[in-house]
């Protein structure tokens, strides 16, 4: 048993945190920000992994999410269930390769002629805030603490070992020059029924997407490398909207509730998580740069961290 900090309160690190407990560890975890200022809290939260290649290290940690999540949906989970889905589909439809083990999974025809077909399969989709105040439900159940804390450097977190799941402060507090900002803009409106996930990765302006919560629709979205300014945008929000629309006309009846814009934690050359050393001789176990993937790879990536601790 060791004293670990978990540096990082988002999906990465609370999962992370979870785990470590599990396995017999003493954990704190230090937050700059409380969940629902995380960009996690912003987060559509679909199990899907977006804007990825094909990567063996990712198709583990995305099962091992996939298969845990849809284990706390069966359970009753705060804010976790499972949601069928749709991928419309412009080009080839050859199965994806993150689709073992995806339950459902299946290619039927095109539902309209600008398309070839399309992907049909059920994963897990998490409404994030409850997600996180839960999790951190679990970590004080455990034993383990939340501390609001920022940090000017990894080497003040303490502890015996330090797991770095600080996710865009990476870039700074490694430092790692590869992370960089991913800006995303949604629409959160309400929900006039809708209850099946859709999505158009090939959209000629974009790609776009539809996701059903309880109580209201996340529509979006923007993936933008390297943008940082959260300032709005209307013609994005009305660009959003008319697509959106087009795709599942049921929209027309929603009300929109609020344009929300926020920072993945993007970076060059796909999720780092690894082992290493602080200067001062302590191991790190580093766990951030996983662009808009957060939940769809959390529980893979946890289970990891505690295999390097």
């Amino acid at each position: 048993m060791v004293d670990v900090v978990v540096a990082g309160g988002g999906i990465i690190g609370l999962t992370s945190a979870v785990r470590l407990l599990e396995a017999g560890h003493r954990v704190t975890v230090l937050s700059a920000h409380p969940p629902e200022q995380t960009v996690s809290a912003v987060a559509a939260a679909v199990w899907y992994p977006t804007h990825f290649e094909a990567d063996d290290r990712l198709l583990l940690w995305g099962q091992q999410a996939l298969l845990e999540l849809a284990r706390q949906a069966s359970e009753g989970v705060p804010g976790v269930t499972m949601r069928h889905s749709r991928m419309l589909l412009r080009g080839a439809t050859d199965t994806p390769w993150w689709a073992q083990g995806v339950p459902g999974f299946r290619l039927e025809a095109a539902p309209s002629p600008e398309f070839t077909g399309e992907w049909r399969f059920t994963v897990p989709a998490v409404q994030t805030r409850s997600y996180l105040y839960w999790l951190i439900e679990q970590v004080e159940t455990l034993g383990g603490s939340v501390v609001r804390r920022t940090l000017a450097n990894l080497g003040e977190a303490g502890g015996d070992v330090v797991v770095n799941a600080t996710g865009l402060a990476s870039r700074e507090l490694v430092p790692d020059p590869a992370v960089h900002p991913i800006r995303g803009r949604i629409v959160v409106l309400s929900n006039p029924g809708i209850t099946v996930s859709c999505r158009d990765e090939d959209d000629p302006e974009g790609g776009i997407y539809v996701h059903p919560r309880s109580r209201d629709v996340v529509a979006g979205g923007t993936f933008e490398p390297g943008q940082n300014d959260l300032s709005p945008d209307e013609s994005v929000t009305g660009s959003i909207l008319r697509r959106c629309t087009a795709m599942v006309p049921e929209l027309a009846r929603a009300r929109v509730l609020r344009s929300v814009a926020g920072l993945r934690p993007g970076r060059e050359g796909g999720p780092r998580l690894e082992r290493a050393q602080l200067p001062d001789g302590r191991p790190v176990v580093h766990t951030y740069g996983h662009g808009g993937a957060g939940i769809t790879l959390s529980w893979g990536c946890a289970d990891e961290v505690v295999t390097l601790v």
